[in-house]
């Protein structure tokens, strides 16, 4: 989740390690009725990896457990899937968990959300949700016939410096990176103040702007970063998540995200009026979220897996020049 840039220098990624698929136990299975009222699958995908599994801290035995669970999910819906195994650091080991959705053409979207927690809190909001909802949104559009083909992924590593996304956008080829649609990332839904989408500034930042016309559409209460602080131009965010090896790249990103961008330094790093930052805290649990934001957490879900699968049905209907 959100560091300041500096944090971003922190490590870089050593090994080169191939695709490699883990052996899964059975998947976690859950009513296929909740995947009807949207966000309740993604309630449920948080609520296992928050307090069933716990903190997610990169390179340790929970983050693999995660991991397991993820692949496990991607595997019961019969979505191809891949483990993809990376080093860090020289020392520390960490992995992508990536599912593959054939579409109508072969040009491709990523859609991605880290697993991975700090070890404050349980991380719910950083970033149980944003992995809930990726997952809602794969089981909802499985067998649907979607413009382009999805490429899911939950990564690793990403609050030691985005190691996860460096790793994966590192791997892709020129070819696969011309192919590529653009990145959507998915991080801390749940407990900030308003719902946000950003993009790319000038064109290449359609995808921001598709959401922003489908939110305003379903009256979905979505808006961009009103651009208060100079350093974040309105309809952008800053290089901190893992939009940003994509962007590094020439892929154009949208990036949803739960904060507060009018409080504070006008950052988006306090994300509540009433209790400031909830990420990388005790207070990310879900207890003290439903506690304090009663309807909360299931009004976020629910409005950003209805925003993100209605962008992947429709997003060949932009003005975009890919």
């Amino acid at each position: 989740m959100k560091k300041k840039i500096s944090l971003l220098l922190m490590t870089f990624v050593f090994g080169l390690l191939p695709f490699v698929g883990s052996v899964s136990a059975d998947p976690v299975t859950y009513h296929p009725s909740l995947v009807h009222k949207d966000g309740a699958m993604a309630y449920e995908h948080m609520q296992y990896l928050a307090d069933e599994i716990g903190p997610r801290v990169a390179g340790t035995d929970n983050e693999r457990e995660a991991a397991r669970y993820i692949q496990g999910q991607f595997e019961r819906m019969g979505l191809e899937t891949d483990v993809q195994e990376f080093n860090y650091s020289g020392t520390k080991d960490s992995s992508n968990v990536v599912a593959y959705k054939e579409g109508k053409s072969t040009k491709q979207i990523i859609v991605g959300a880290h697993y991975d927690s700090v070890s404050s809190g349980v991380g719910v909001d950083d970033n149980a949700s944003g992995v809930g909802v990726l997952l809602e949104t794969a089981e909802v559009l499985k067998n649907i016939k979607t413009p382009y083909s999805i490429v899911y992924i939950a990564f690793g590593a990403e609050e030691v410096g985005l190691q996860g996304s460096k790793y994966y956008a590192d791997q892709m080829t020129e070819k696969e990176i011309k192919n590529t649609i653009g990145m959507i990332n998915l991080d801390s839904l749940a407990a900030g103040d308003q719902m946000y989408v950003y993009g790319n500034a000038g064109e290449d930042g359609f995808i921001r702007d598709q959401a922003l016309d489908i939110a305003d559409k379903k009256k979905l209460d979505v808006e961009t970063n009103p651009g208060l602080n100079p350093y974040y131009p309105a309809g952008t965010t800053g290089d901190w998540s893992d939009h940003a090896p994509f962007k590094a790249k020439g892929i154009p990103y949208g990036y949803l995200e739960a904060t507060n961008w009018e409080i504070g330094d006008l950052d988006g790093y306090q994300q509540t009026v009433k209790h400031g930052e909830i990420w990388h805290t005790e207070k990310d649990t879900l207890a003290f979220i439903e506690e304090e934001f009663p309807g909360r957490i299931q009004e976020h879900l629910s409005t950003f897996s209805t925003l993100l699968t209605d962008l992947l049905k429709f997003m060949n209907k932009t003005s975009t020049s890919k």
